[in-house]
């Protein structure tokens, strides 16, 4: 998967990571996982958070590996810590499946961590090619977010204030009247993210406020048992009617329809109704679930009545399947790159020139409403 900053390290300045973890037998198996990349470089570990917190300081680490179950100090009082002492250092939580440790990491990206990873057991560890690629690639992309930012001299997009950090972003002229053009509301609602994601979808379906007539789809990289825990929070916080897909759900209006970690969800049409299914399909843009699999389905399913919105994230995913459903007649919104911890997966469809409009995370809601709102017929 393609990196998302424009500039890649040097083995002369490589990305500097700190490894924190109890255990010295999963602080070996990343360090050997993460060094496998040149440009990244372990510089120090820590068996405790107290031990991380003394080792910090200012451009210290571009990256910190942070487990949460630990002996003297968790990585959950560690976290708050380390973003004091650096604040633009990038924390990616290491964390069993449980359904505790999800509830607990959902907790750290309201505390500024950027990424969550599930940690296999030392026996997965061992042949793991799969862990490994995603470690890597997840350090790589948020270490140079870590140098961007100091570079600007700005703060960490999560510690801003959605609504006022820029002004709104318009896509390339030939596609910036498409919105003038779309009389109709869409069928349903499409939304893909990734890094940075579980917070800006909070954040979202919170400000879109009260009942949403039309179904909406979502898609964000999770493992299992991370995607329940995010659907039980998006519904308590935003009041919405949020779940975990399942196999053979009738898609309801007003219902949220989140993928389940580790299948692609999909939509077909059975017996005159219209029902998700789910499956275990090959990975697409190195994730699954993806969001590409999901827009095919819908545009089969409902044409080009369809909004999409596509929020912060590393990589891609998404970009083809926006493309197909512009190519039908559909709506692509995505993220600003000032509110979005990566701009990976919005900066593609807005590069791409496929774009109605180009917003503020704050402004999403409002827009989305806009459309879901409007009447005619096509």
């Amino acid at each position: 998967m393609p990196l998302t900053p424009e500039k890649t390290p040097s083995v002369a300045n490589p990305i500097r990571v700190m490894v924190v973890d109890d255990s010295a037998v999963i602080r070996g198996f990343l360090t050997r996982f993460i060094e496998s990349d040149p440009d990244i470089k372990v510089v120090a570990s820590a068996s405790n958070g107290q031990l991380a917190v003394n080792n910090m300081g200012p451009a210290k680490f571009d990256v910190v590996v942070l487990d949460i179950e630990m002996p003297v100090m968790d990585g959950m009082t560690a976290l708050p810590l380390i973003l004091q002492a650096d604040p633009s250092v990038q924390v990616i939580i290491a964390s069993t499946l449980t359904k505790a440790n999800a509830a607990i990491t959902l907790k750290a990206f309201e505390m500024g961590a950027s990424e969550c990873l599930a940690k296999p057991t030392s026996h997965e560890l061992s042949g793991s090619n799969a862990f490994q690629d995603e470690l890597v690639q997840k350090v790589k992309t948020l270490g140079l977010v870590a140098r961007k930012k100091r570079g600007s001299g700005e703060k960490p997009a999560a510690a801003k204030s959605a609504i006022t950090a820029a002004p709104v972003v318009t896509a390339p002229k030939k596609f910036a009247l498409r919105s003038e053009l779309i009389k109709y509301a869409p069928d349903i609602i499409a939304v893909g993210s990734s890094t940075g994601g579980p917070q800006a979808l909070l954040q979202f379906f919170t400000d879109l406020k009260g009942k949403v007539r039309q179904p909406i789809f979502v898609t964000q990289h999770m493992p299992p048992t991370f995607t329940t825990i995010l659907a039980e929070h998006i519904a308590k916080q935003s009041g919405l009617l949020c779940h975990e897909a399942k196999e053979g759900d009738i898609i309801e209006g007003g219902h949220i329809y989140l993928a389940p970690g580790n299948f692609h969800m999909t939509v077909k049409d059975l017996s005159g109704k219209r029902v998700i299914a789910l499956n275990q399909d090959a990975q697409e843009n190195f994730c699954r679930p993806a969001v590409d699999p999901m827009m095919r389905s819908l545009i089969s399913v409902y044409g080009k009545k369809i909004l999409a919105v596509i929020f912060t994230g590393m990589g891609a995913d998404g970009l083809k399947g926006c493309q197909q459903l512009v190519e039908a007649g559909g709506t692509v919104l995505a993220q600003d790159e000032a509110t979005s911890v990566v701009w990976g997966m919005p900066g593609a469809v807005a590069m791409a020139g496929i774009c109605t409009q180009v917003l503020p995370l704050g402004l999403m809601a409002k827009a989305v409403r806009e459309y879901a709102d409007r009447g005619g017929t096509l």
